[in-house]
């Protein structure tokens, strides 16, 4: 696809981006198949390759409306898309420039919307905010509507016993340490998957630490078009991060797969900064996923597990994951060599309707999204006699909770399965 740039962006690093993706794509059309919300709305405009020449439209000079700007603020950024195309389009990195042009070259929205916005922007970025209202909602949490009951987590009830407290972290100091990112709202919604998780690793002799420091990832302000806040947040956590590098430290942990497919991409964010480029593309290098590390010690894992079968689970893989990372396989695998049994529900490719704060500001599709997803894990659930669903995001987590059906972080069943194994010893 041909584009000539329009002056103002022809000397742009944006411009130039922008016009180098749109050469890639051949207008197959491949893409508009697995597209949620093209699959929903039937709009070619809500679909990759409409909002593709979108796009193109605005690169060239042609003024955007608010159509334009709605058309992509329909859009997932799930990246299923990119998961599809045959020609290596990196739709996600071009609709986060034409969401950025949109924005700025369209009126102002409506009041309304800029509060949601900004209410987003601050309040869930910013722990001390965040945490309060969570603990505020907890208290009035049977008062409220169904959806907004889903987005506040009950919380655990604290053990006496530090071998059984969902919240309890190890104090062992190992040979061997990762950072791990605690994230600006799993802390205040569900701070036992963290803990899982620093606990498995512990039993694995590894030390998992956080930089006091550290903040959001910055993605919610990035897809929010809040880009240069974004960019704010992704220099605190590689200010944060950096002097941790020089103690041994091996990976960044990530058990959100939201963060990080963010935090693998600072390098290219920051690839036109001379101060953070090279920092920022070392720490995009030491990035991990939990399920990127975990595979690596699966025998050790067998021994602390044991390796009799185990009841089974179905699996929502997040699209940060499967689409943004291309990580497929690796939980699944994980699970089955320790015993647990894995099922993947119909048209597990497709988003859930989370995304971010997708559900807030587009309910309705996420809504539609979120019962046509619902539907297949129930449907896998009684074909495989599973109990429980497991995933790796916390906003698929959140936004697929049911009272009849618990959804968990998979690292919380391995973490249930090590303090079985060793209160039986």
């Amino acid at each position: 696809m041909q584009t000539q740039l329009a002056p103002q962006f022809a000397n742009t690093p944006e411009g130039v981006e922008a016009a180098r993706i749109l050469g890639k794509c051949v207008h197959c059309g491949f893409c508009t198949a697995t597209c949620p919300t093209y699959q929903i709305l039937g709009d070619e405009l809500d679909g990759p390759r409409g909002r593709i020449y979108l796009i193109k439209q605005m690169a060239e000079g042609q003024a955007p409306t608010e159509k334009t700007r709605l058309h992509l603020d329909r859009c997932l950024t799930c990246r299923n898309c990119e998961s599809t195309c045959p020609s290596g389009v990196q739709y996600g990195k071009l609709i986060d420039i034409g969401r950025k042009w949109a924005e700025e070259n369209t009126p102002e929205r409506p009041l309304t919307e800029r509060l949601t916005r900004w209410a987003l922007k601050e309040g869930l970025t910013s722990p001390k905010l965040f945490n309060s209202a969570m603990a505020l909602g907890r208290l009035v949490r049977p008062l409220m509507p169904s959806g907004i009951k889903r987005k506040i987590p009950q919380q655990k009830s604290k053990a006496l016993d530090s071998s059984t407290d969902p919240y309890a972290r190890p104090a062992t100091a190992h040979a061997r340490k990762m950072l791990i990112l605690e994230g600006c709202v799993q802390p205040g919604m569900l701070p036992n998957i963290n803990s899982a998780t620093a606990r498995v690793l512990d039993a694995l002799k590894i030390q998992l630490i956080s930089a006091p420091n550290a903040t959001c990832c910055g993605a919610l302000r990035h897809h929010l078009n809040d880009q240069s806040g974004g960019l704010e947040n992704a220099k605190q956590n590689i200010d944060a991060w950096w002097p941790l590098l020089n103690q041994g430290v091996e990976a960044i942990v990530m058990t959100a797969s939201g963060c990080g497919v963010m935090v693998k991409d600072y390098g290219h964010l920051f690839e036109n900064d001379p101060q953070y480029a090279a920092k920022a593309n070392t720490i995009s290098g030491l990035t991990k996923d939990i399920s990127e590390i975990l595979p690596t010690l699966q025998s050790e894992l067998l021994t602390l597990v044991g390796a009799d079968p185990k009841p089974g689970v179905v699996y929502h893989p997040p699209c940060t994951l499967q689409h943004g990372q291309q990580i497929r396989g690796k939980v699944e695998g994980l699970l089955s060599g320790i015993g647990i049994g894995v099922r993947l529900c119909a048209d597990s490719h497709l988003c859930c309707g989370s995304a971010g704060t997708y559900s807030v500001t587009q309910p309705e599709l996420s809504k539609q999204l979120r019962k046509n997803k619902l539907d297949h894990l129930q449907t896998a659930c009684e074909e495989s006699g599973a109990q429980v669903i497991v995933s790796g995001n916390i906003g698929c987590i959140t936004h697929l909770q049911q009272v009849n059906m618990p959804v968990l972080h998979w690292i919380e069943i391995i973490d249930q399965l090590i303090t079985q194994q060793s209160l039986t010893k």
